[in-house]
């Protein structure tokens, strides 16, 4: 059977160490470790963990290390990225959102993971992306958070 691949955003690493969401972000982590799934992250990922605590940057240095599959921005990523910006899906403040579910997208993940509720894991929100993936061509793409994917509950 095929290991699921999950794209993992920056909220699920620095998720590891926040009380209301560690046990279910380290729960991943432990499905990675073990397997169950193949953990996928990006070069957004990695730049926006350059200023986080040491402890996050531990933490994706020590998945990174496991061996995910690192992905990375293209021109076809860029281009669902316009398309997204255009229909005003999020402001263009919040671009590194709309690249991760690009990315995600385009290179045929499985689930993308966030604790994002406001940008990606949000019902409209994803409605209107999957809309225009529909529209470009491109498969639907599912969002889900940690809590909803992992069958472990870690503590910190």
């Amino acid at each position: 059977m095929k290991v699921p691949r999950i794209y993992i955003d920056t909220s699920v690493v620095g998720g590891c160490f926040d009380l209301e969401f560690a046990k279910w972000s380290n729960g991943l982590m432990k499905d990675f470790r073990l397997g169950h799934f193949k953990a996928i992250v990006s070069n957004v990922v990695t730049v926006e963990l350059i200023k986080a605590p040491d402890q996050v940057r531990k933490k994706y240095a020590e998945l990174i290390e496991n061996g995910v599959e690192v992905i990375e921005e293209n021109d076809k990523v860029g281009k669902l990225v316009e398309a997204y910006s255009k229909r005003k899906i999020l402001s263009d403040k919040f671009k590194n959102d709309l690249t991760h579910i690009a990315l995600a997208t385009v290179y045929d993940v499985d689930l993308l993971v966030s604790w994002n509720f406001k940008h990606i894991v949000h019902f409209d929100k994803i409605r209107q992306f999957n809309a225009v993936n529909r529209e470009l061509g491109h498969k639907l793409i599912q969002i889900l958070s940690p809590r909803e994917v992992t069958n472990y509950e870690e503590e910190i």
